[in-house]
């Protein structure tokens, strides 16, 4: 049991009671019951140590000698970086707000063998052999189910193939004169939008064995506007074997509601399966007397002056194509003057030799004159004529 004893200090202490417990004075020295309290402030006797607070009040402050020198610098700096406004009146207007619509663009006539198109069977020139066979066909409904058309460039087989279609998709056919006034027909027609149920496919870019069994699956899906649904391959001779072999199967039994018109330069290189599937018309060259007939009448709907002189120069140059014709014809109309087209410029134009000269030379050759001869020769080499054509041109 604990006891009381003496600590050695002047203190009593009880072992049998924790240290926090005992009586007597605390950690500071003093007694529990002592209450240490802060001590006041001493007064100041100086009377020069007084401050009256109500001075301030009445003291004026001025900003300027309140800024430091670090913010005079910073002021001063911010002036020189700031830009010098000029006064209201010297500034230039702003610049006008961009209009919403830009001006529209003048409207560029198209060449001249897109504007003039033929849109039915009779305003094709020079392929009667085609064109009246396909109208009685049309006219007596024995139309097959696939055509091969063939012949030189620009002679008219894809113009020829878009009127079949045409008469075969027009809402009173089919019919070997469109009525022009339907919808079909405005679709299909010079300048129209097209129809989503006549198909053009370039053979060129599009030949290959995917596109042709990509064609051979789309074939069996019906129209959607229209009677048929017309594919025309365009450059056929470029459809490779297995494009081909991959139609062979529905280019012979098609569904009735599929048309196909192939077009091409080399009808050699179209496979023979293909042809024997196929109605052949081969399109040729058109005549000199019907293109140039055909040439004047297009001078005197664009209201343009000609010599005679010139059509024969054009038709020359096209080689019998419509449309290198119409070519040739739509870039001398282009840089024609207000009196027209003289042959002069014609033949400036085209690189042919004129006709004084091929004259001169032919009379020096029948009066055996072989200076003169050679003089036109060398007439021929200054003006820069290209001797080649220069005796293409004699011997015609």
């Amino acid at each position: 049991m604990g006891g009381l004893f003496d600590d050695g200090e002047g203190d009593v202490v009880d072992d049998a009671l924790p240290a926090c417990d005992q009586d007597g004075p605390d950690l500071f020295g003093t007694e529990p019951d002592e209450l240490i309290l802060p001590t006041e402030p001493t007064p100041v006797d100086d009377p020069e140590m007084e401050i009256d607070l109500d001075e301030f009040d009445e003291i004026p402050i001025d900003p300027e000698e309140g800024a430091s020198a670090d913010d005079e610098t910073a002021e001063a700096g911010a002036e020189a970086a700031a830009p010098v406004v000029e006064p209201a009146e010297t500034l230039a207007p702003p610049p006008a707000a961009p209009s919403v619509t830009p001006p529209a663009r003048p409207d560029t006539p198209l060449a001249l063998y897109r504007r003039y198109r033929p849109d039915a069977f009779d305003q094709v020139i020079g392929q009667e052999h085609v064109t009246v066979p396909l109208q009685r066909a049309l006219t007596n409904n024995r139309v097959n189910h696939a055509y091969l058309f063939s012949g030189p460039r620009g002679c008219g087989k894809t113009t020829s193939a878009r009127i079949l279609a045409r008469c075969l998709n027009c809402e009173q056919g089919p019919t070997p004169t469109p009525c022009g006034t339907c919808q079909s027909c405005r679709d299909l027609a010079r300048g129209g939008a097209g129809s989503i149920d006549v198909i053009e496919i370039d053979a060129a870019s599009h030949g290959g064995v995917d596109e042709a069994r990509d064609l051979r699956e789309r074939a069996f899906f019906a129209p959607v506007h229209s009677r048929y649904k017309i594919y025309i391959i365009d450059e056929a001779h470029m459809v490779t074997t297995q494009g081909f072999n991959a139609l062979l199967k529905v280019v012979e039994e098609p569904p009735p509601h599929v048309k196909f018109i192939f077009a091409t330069t080399e009808p050699e290189k179209v496979i023979g399966t293909i042809r024997s599937r196929t109605h052949h018309y081969p399109f040729r060259l058109v005549p000199p007397r019907t293109l140039t007939a055909y040439l004047s009448e297009l001078c005197t709907a664009e209201g343009v002056s000609v010599d005679d002189a010139v059509l024969p120069l054009v038709v020359r140059a096209g080689a019998g194509s419509v449309r290198d014709s119409l070519s040739v014809l739509d870039q001398l109309l282009g840089g024609a003057a207000e009196t027209g087209v003289s042959y002069q410029q014609a033949t400036r134009l085209l690189g042919y030799t004129p006709d004084s000269l091929l004259d001169e030379i032919m009379d020096a050759f029948a009066a055996g004159d072989a200076h003169g001869a050679f003089a036109c020769i060398d007439k021929v080499i200054e003006v820069g004529q290209d001797p080649r054509r220069f005796a293409e041109d004699l011997l015609r």
